[in-house]
C-alpha cells in the first residue's frame, strides 16, 4: 500500500506528571521510545521534557497512515505503559492530531 504526505498524520501528545511522580513518568515515556520507532509506518517519534516546567513531557511522533495510528495506539506496549502513566498524572493526556500542510525542509 502506498501512502503521501497527506495520508500522514503528526501528533503532539502532552503528558502532566504529578510532581512527586515526574521522575517515575519520564522513565515510563521513554519506554515507549524504542518499541515505537520500531513499528511499521512510524516515520519519528520523539519524547521531550519542558525547560520551565519539567512536570511537563511532550511526545511528538508522526505515522504514515490512519492505519499505523490505529495498530500504534493497541500496541501492547503503549496499553501497558498508559496503564500505568494514569495514575501518576496532574490531567488526563492531551493529544493533538494534524496534517502537514507545508513541504518538509
Amino acid at each position: 500500500m502506498t501512502t503521501s504526505k497527506q495520508d500522514e498524520i503528526h501528533i503532539v501528545c502532552t503528558v502532566h506528571a504529578q510532581p512527586e511522580h515526574r521522575d517515575r513518568v519520564g522513565e515510563l515515556l521513554l519506554e515507549l521510545v524504542a518499541p515505537a520507532r520500531g513499528e511499521a509506518g512510524c516515520l519519528y517519534y520523539d519524547l521531550y521534557q519542558e525547560r520551565d516546567r519539567p512536570d511537563t513531557f511532550v511526545l511528538l511522533d508522526g505515522w504514515a497512515s490512519e492505519a499505523a495510528l490505529a495498530s500504534h495506539a493497541v500496541h501492547p506496549n503503549v496499553t501497558r505503559v498508559v496503564d500505568q502513566l494514569s495514575p501518576l498524572l496532574s490531567s488526563p493526556l492531551e493529544h493533538l492530531h494534524s496534517r502537514r500542510m507545508s513541504d518538509p525542509a
